[in-house]
């Protein structure tokens, strides 16, 4: 690893000993979304996994980090995580309530704990991409690792196709 600059998220990777790579790209404000992100490193839209947060009406916040191209499906994410509803939260929350905004969130280092859910076809993978943490980077790891430093469960939370 080199001696740019260290997102929270890979400090947190740093100090648990996990081994990934940080990877650069172009962000196009206009277009967040996954599979531009994809384009842009090169990678299967598969493996190009994505950070969403939720609010379930009895739990609270909680996470889910699917791959970009596939949907979280409501239903699914709120039976998982001990809800009978779910939604996504407001765009306009997402900074006060992880400390990351939109295209550079994921489920390392947000500022409080919350529960996190994988989809389950992560682990059919040897690594994946998510979020470093900032627009503009993403950090290259086995979903294993991903699952161990974010305490995270997987589960099926994907719409079916």
């Amino acid at each position: 690893m080199s001696k740019e600059k260290k997102t929270n998220a890979a400090r947190i990777l740093d100090r648990e000993g996990v081994e990934y790579e940080m990877i650069p790209y172009t962000v196009d404000p206009e277009n967040l979304a996954a599979d531009h992100v994809a384009a842009e490193l090169g990678q299967p839209i598969e493996q190009v996994f994505k950070t969403l947060v939720l609010h379930g009406d009895k739990t609270g916040y909680f996470v889910c980090v699917i791959a970009g191209n596939n949907e979280v499906d409501l239903k699914k994410a709120a039976r998982v995580s001990g809800n009978k509803k779910a939604e996504m939260i407001p765009m306009k929350d997402l900074l006060a309530v992880t400390g990351y905004i939109r295209g550079g969130c994921t489920a390392i280092g947000m500022k409080k704990k919350f529960p996190v859910f994988i989809s389950q076809e992560a682990t059919g993978f040897p690594y994946i991409y998510v979020s470093a943490g900032q627009r503009g980077l993403q950090l290259r790891l086995d979903p294993a690792d991903l699952i161990r430093v974010a305490q995270a469960e997987t589960a099926d939370i994907i719409t079916d196709k």
